[in-house]
């Protein structure tokens, strides 16, 4: 079997935004005018075919992203299936409590379209995920949507991007007409007007521009062109001296700076009013990258610890990224791969070498969101699932067992809500378990804990309506019911000065005795890059979560085989805090000197004096509290301002900045996420119901003095 797609005309894309900015409205949109589907599901009516899961046609948000295989030849090409390319679409949710789905998406993808609400602009969630695809170095175009709205304005907008995001971004289209009399878009490089007309906007009719709108259009076609021959000296030169630059070369260019993340350009219409979406798609062709136009992906051989890559090759050996796993109610567990380098067949073996596991892939299928197409092969580039992978997990990843690559994995947020949670009969315990396994093998930003004192289980994850929407799909899907407490606040504890402290711990009870002896030295922990991590010295070890481990043993006075007791001990030591018995982090521990028995010593004894050695220096340590603090902003009509602002300031929060946007003002600030539950509906009552907000995690800080009293108190 040959591949049936060229590489250079395969795109992998991302489609993000901020939550309700339109983005699977366009992604509905996308799918009609590629003939995937027949009918346009509108989310409002809650039919959106991304949307699949019953939770996301009831609220009307995305949680899962949905990743679709669809194909799309530019408008300009109609009939011409030479330049027909094939999308592998991922629908990224907006909300920030499954930030998860983003993260890993991007990771995965070679570009994205960001989606603007052309009201709002750019919003707060619009700014993390352009972090996120900042932090993944992916090329992007934006998409200022919803022009038809009352109150929308494409320059606001635009204005937006450049003050709050990048200055790099530059007018690709103007649209004709705005609120109620948005008609089409002008392209400012072939200098034609564009309406959509037929049935659902399926026909593209070319037209010259409005006259009123002529001078503008020059004005604005000066400016990107000026920004796209800076990427090119001889193309400068001609720009200069007055010449012509054929449109070729200008999008020839265009593709190189974009791909270079040096320019992004920036489109506009409608998806609701059936405006602007085609050519949005020309421009994925156009400008976003191919798996061909990005950087080989690098990872760790872990035969040699060194550096090596994997180019977008059929030829070359296999290696692909398992990036999210999904439980499909018809075939089981679903991994989603992308393959970097290689091919592999349905049928195969495959090492996963992030556990050194081999295992056998079932079936390959691509999706069509909810709907599965079985493939015999899948090629470099391409994104897929695989049916019947029992151990591989997020992150892993899958090679030839001959060319072994660790490919980096990809970096979650910690969870910070959690609840309590029981189930309702002795029939659903057995459930519970499973479920609850499965989901968080699904959702990394989901961690299942067993309190040690009351031996009740507690879910953690990244918001209310996380695990909100996480108990709900535990009731459907795995038919549980259950009991869930009050949401609580994921506390942590550190220390603030240096401290130390020795611990021999002996026992002798007849026979053979335990003994253990460790001197240790731990110190708030000092933040540091990538690169200095890299180069710590042999001796220190950093882990997640905020430890580091050194081995300052000289001598052999401890031997060597008793050091990973000592680690683990401190690392217990840490699970428990001295302040109320919250989880310790960005401590620093330095293991310096102890002594050993020939007969007595243990593995447990080093263990068991490491861990009260810790905990015997943390309470010298000046230790502290440390809570999450959110950043919230909230949208509201100039007449609520009052009110809103005294209200966060009530709950112990800053305010950052206010500014306007679309006639409401909007306030940012900081504030303990302790303090902000139930918030939604104190600030709709507080409002009529005109107001809306949204908050995700930004930093840990200390607990004031008499708000830590309070906690240790309860704790107790």
């Amino acid at each position: 079997m040959s591949r049936d797609y060229p590489l250079e005309k395969v795109r992998n894309i991302g489609i993000i935004a901020h939550i309700d900015a339109g983005k699977t409205t366009v992604s509905e949109r996308v799918l009609f005018y590629t003939g995937l589907s027949h009918k346009i599901g509108e989310v409002h009516e809650g039919e959106a075919t991304m949307d699949w899961m019953e939770q996301e046609r009831e609220r009307g948000i995305t949680i899962t992203s949905a990743a679709v295989t669809t194909f799309w030849t530019p408008t300009y090409a109609t009939g011409n299936d030479s330049l027909k390319h094939r999308f592998n679409i991922i629908d990224t949710p907006g909300h920030v409590d499954f930030t998860a789905e983003v993260e890993r998406s991007l990771k995965v993808l070679d570009g994205g379209v960001v989606v603007f609400d052309g009201v709002a602009g750019v919003e707060s969630q619009s700014e993390t995920v352009w972090r996120q695809a900042d932090k993944y170095k992916v090329p992007r175009i934006c998409f200022i949507n919803k022009l038809d709205r009352t109150g929308a304005s494409f320059d606001r907008s635009f204005k937006s991007i450049i003050d709050r995001l990048t200055p790099n971004a530059v007018r690709a289209q103007l649209p004709i007409g705005e609120e109620g009399n948005h008609e089409g878009v002008v392209d400012l490089l072939t200098m034609k007007a564009y309406y959509f007309e037929g049935n659902m906007g399926m026909d593209v009719r070319e037209d010259e521009i409005p006259a009123d709108m002529k001078a503008e259009a020059e004005k604005f076609r000066g400016e990107f062109i000026e920004k796209i021959v800076e990427n090119d000296e001889a193309l400068m030169n001609d720009y200069l001296e007055g010449k012509e630059i054929p449109l070729d070369k200008l999008k020839a260019t265009l593709r190189k700076g974009v791909i270079a993340l040096q320019i992004i350009p920036v489109f506009t219409g409608s998806a609701l009013k059936n405006k602007g979406v085609q050519k949005m798609l020309d421009a994925v062709v156009d400008y976003l990258p191919s798996p061909l136009d990005v950087p080989a992906i690098k990872g760790i051989d872990p035969k040699t610890d060194k550096e090596v890559e994997r180019p977008s090759d059929d030829n070359a050996p296999f290696a692909a990224l398992a990036f999210k796993l999904q439980t499909d109610p018809f075939v089981g567990q679903l991994t989603f791969f992308r393959v970097y380098s290689g091919t592999v067949e349905a049928g195969s073996y495959i090492y996963n070498s992030t556990t050194g596991e081999k295992e056998r892939l079932g079936r390959i299928v691509r999706m069509h969101a909810n709907d599965r197409e079985e493939v015999k092969k899948v090629y470099a580039g391409e994104i897929a699932a695989a049916v019947g992978l029992k151990s591989t997990r997020t992150s892993d990843t899958l090679c030839d067992e001959n060319n072994p690559v660790i490919l980096e994995k990809i970096e979650f947020m910690k969870p910070v809500v959690a609840v309590r949670i029981e189930p309702k009969t002795k029939a659903d315990q057995e459930k519970m378990g499973l479920a609850l396994k499965k989901l968080s093998d699904e959702d990394p930003t989901f961690t299942i804990n067993t309190d040690a004192e009351t031996m009740e289980t507690i879910i953690a994850g990244m918001g209310e309506l996380h695990l909100e929407v996480l108990v709900d799909r535990m009731r459907r899907e795995f038919g549980v019911e259950a009991n869930i407490g009050k949401p609580q606040v994921a506390y942590r504890e550190t220390i603030q000065i240096p401290s130390s402290a020795e611990v021999k711990y002996v026992k002798q009870s007849g026979g053979k005795g335990q003994y253990g002896h460790v001197k240790i030295r731990i110190k708030p922990l000092e933040k540091l890059t990538e690169e200095e991590i890299k180069n710590l010295p042999k001796n220190t070890k950093r882990f997640d979560g905020g430890i580091e481990f050194v081995n300052s043993i000289k001598g052999g006075v401890i031997p060597q085989e008793y050091i990973p007791a000592v680690e683990k001990g401190i690392k217990e030591g840490m699970e428990r805090g001295v302040v109320a018995g919250y989880k310790m982090v960005d401590v620093s521990t330095e293991l310096y000197d102890g002594t050993y028995h020939d007969v007595d010593s243990s593995e447990i004894a080093f263990k068991i004096a490491a861990s009260q050695a810790f905990q015997e220096a943390a309470r010298k340590a000046n230790p502290v509290l440390l809570e999450p603090i959110m950043k919230v902003e909230v949208v509201t009509p100039e007449e609520f301002m009052g009110d809103v602002t005294g209200n966060l300031s009530s709950k112990r929060g800053q305010i950052d900045s206010m500014d306007d946007r679309g006639g409401n003002r909007v306030v940012n600030a900081k504030v303990p996420l302790s303090e902000m539950f139930g918030y939604t509906t104190t600030l709709r009552s507080m409002t009529e119901g005109r107001a809306s907000s949204t908050m995700e995690f930004d930093h840990y800080d200390v607990v004031p003095v008499n708000v830590a009293k309070e906690i240790v108190e309860k704790r107790k």
